[in-house]
């Protein structure tokens, strides 16, 4: 068994104003999905993309929107989102605080940021 903290994963750029902690992956020995937390700045947003995988988020601080081809939704933490294989999507930051979700995706999802 693993544990670790958070506070003391280190964090690296996934993009302007994104930073991204992979808290469990394959250095950490697992071998099937990743865990990662990013961080959203106030305004920022991650690319609108889609993949050939699903991925699970959880809010952990802050208010943002899941975006999708349907539209946006508030989510706040607490709040679970699915995304589908090939769903467009993206997550938004529109508050003054940071954006905070954790996401789950398989190991090759951690290929693409």
């Amino acid at each position: 068994m693993l544990v670790r903290n958070l506070d003391k994963v280190e964090s690296s750029p996934a993009y302007e104003g994104i930073k991204k902690r992979v808290v469990i992956g394959p250095k950490q020995g697992a071998p099937t999905f990743v865990m990662r937390v990013f961080d959203l700045a106030s305004g920022m947003s991650t690319p609108y993309h889609t993949h050939d995988w699903e991925h699970e988020v959880f809010v952990l601080a802050g208010k943002g929107l899941a975006v999708d081809e349907h539209g946006e939704t508030p989510v706040a933490p607490g709040d679970a989102v699915f995304v589908p294989p090939t769903e467009r999507h993206c997550f938004k930051n529109p508050s003054g605080e940071v954006f905070r979700f954790m996401c789950l995706v398989p190991l090759r999802g951690e290929d693409a940021k």
